[in-house]
Formats: structure tokens, sequence, C-alpha cells
């Protein structure tokens, strides 16, 4: 099945809440198409991911984070920085699925998934 991956990188504030909103939006319509959509969450974006920043687009971030997750999208994150920053349980908790961002970049490759960065 084809896939789509949002990838959200950046923390500044139009990255973080319109890349999850891209992928809600693309979410409404992939079924239909036959398409996957995941999302990845890594480096700076990754670490608001508990709320720091304390902006507007960072709670509607992890609203829409949840919401994704709700929804039946896999939301995913690096686990060698969940673990570094402590975050590890409080992310697994929220039910996004930790991994080597490493592994995960490839198997985008592997699956020929079409990646767009936030």
């Amino acid at each position: 099945m084809p896939k789509t991956v949002v990838h959200v990188f950046h923390d500044d504030d139009d990255s973080l809440a319109i890349g999850t909103r891209v992928a809600q939006r693309i979410q409404e319509i992939a079924p239909e198409q036959g398409v996957s959509v995941e999302v990845f969450c890594f480096g700076p974006a990754q670490r608001r991911l508990g709320g720091a920043g304390g902006s507007a687009a960072v709670a509607t971030f992890n609203r829409q984070i949840d919401e994704l997750i709700a929804g039946g999208v896999r939301v995913g994150a690096c686990v060698n920085a969940a673990r570094a920053e402590g975050t590890e349980d409080k992310l697994t908790a929220r039910g996004l699925e930790l991994s080597v961002a490493r592994d995960e970049f490839l198997r985008f490759t592997l699956e020929q998934a079409t990646v767009v960065t936030f």
C-alpha cells in the first residue's frame, strides 16, 4: 500500500502546527485512495511532544498528535532521543511508537514512501 509520511522536525510554530494539520487533512482522504499515513517526530520537534515551549502552536501540535493517534495514525519518535530526555515512558503511554530514527528513515525508503518534512 502506498504511504505518505509526515516528518515533523522543526520546532518553529508553523512547522509544528501546520505539519500535524497536514497529516490530519491527508488522513481524511487517504483510506479511500488506498494510502496509509504516518507521522514521525524527530529532532527539535520531538522535544515539543511534552509541551515544552509553551506557545499556542506547541499546544496545537500536541493536541493534533493525540488526535492522530486516536484516529489510528501511527505516530513515531526516536527512542534514543526520548531516553536521553527522560520522556520514553511518557511518550509510549501517549501511544507514540518509539524506534531508532535511522531504522525508520531506512524503512521509509524500503517502503517507497513519500516523505514530506516540516
